[in-house]
């Protein structure tokens, strides 16, 4: 894969997506956008991948949305009042699938925070299923600190991983969310002291999901964010509709073996989709 705004590496069934704006401290203009939204469609689609590590190259994982380009990332403004709303419905709707791109990703996907993650990179990490961060990370929701309304995922997603009334205070306020706070509220997993040991952090937690069976991490996420967002009684008959098809296949047999006999085994990969699109 190559792109202009971030880096994407696969190595040991392990990618790693990184932003690539260093010098715009990562800040996230209409083409980073677009791009992740490929990146994560594209690792969807790639059976070898079983867990994704998303990083910032530089001093911050992300200054959220490039005010400097705020413009074109939010479209023309010339011509009829109701056309321009209406393909500026559109683009929103299309800013947000870049982002649910991460969240409906088949493998879990590992969020590396550090230094600032402002704004947009906030709706990166709530799509993400588990957030990591350096002792010198911090969280805003910034929006309502430049007058709009937060409005490609935070708001939607953040109150799955923090109390409501912390995700109500913070998009009141704009104010920032330290890694101790994050830390106790559940919203971050681990922190690390540093960003190297973020980094190596992050490659144990995605080494040991890589070494589980595939299919039945797949399964897991699927049935996790289905429970999110359905009822109890609709995600119990969804995981038994999910287990009878995919409960009698092979690596059943092989991680109760692997089990049994406290020995290593190697799933195969997923299958690649057919379908052209």
């Amino acid at each position: 894969m190559t792109f202009e705004t971030i880096t994407v590496e696969i190595k040991d069934h392990i990618a790693h997506v990184a932003f690539n704006r260093p010098d715009k401290l990562n800040a996230m203009n209409g083409t980073m956008f677009g791009e992740i939204g490929r990146a994560f469609r594209e690792l969807d689609e790639n059976p070898s991948v079983r867990a994704v590590i998303l990083s910032g190259n530089g001093k911050h994982f992300t200054a959220g949305l490039d005010l400097k380009e705020s413009g074109a990332v939010l479209g023309a403004t010339e011509g009829d009042p109701a056309r321009i709303r209406e393909k500026l419905r559109r683009h929103i709707l299309w800013l947000q699938d870049c982002f649910t791109a991460i969240d409906t990703c088949r493998v879990p996907v590992i969020s590396a925070v550090h230094g600032a993650c402002i704004g947009a990179g906030v709706d990166v990490i709530t799509a993400c299923d588990i957030r990591l961060a350096a002792e010198d990370a911090y969280f805003t929701i910034q929006e309502i600190n430049v007058g709009i309304v937060a409005d490609v995922g935070t708001l939607q997603r953040a109150p799955h991983v923090l109390p409501f009334g912390i995700v109500k205070e913070m998009a009141y306020t704009g104010r920032k969310m330290l890694t101790d706070e994050a830390l106790r509220l559940g919203f971050l997993n681990h922190v690390a002291s540093d960003r190297e040991g973020l980094h190596q952090l992050a490659l144990r937690i995605a080494q040991e999901i890589a070494s589980k069976s595939p299919l039945a991490v797949a399964g897991t996420k699927a049935v996790l964010n289905h429970a999110r967002d359905h009822s109890v009684a609709d995600g119990l008959d969804y995981v038994a509709t999910w287990n009878s098809g995919m409960l009698l296949g092979e690596d059943l047999m092989k991680a109760a073996t692997a089990a049994l006999t406290r020995q290593s085994v190697d799933f195969d990969d997923l299958m690649k989709s057919d379908d052209p699109a």
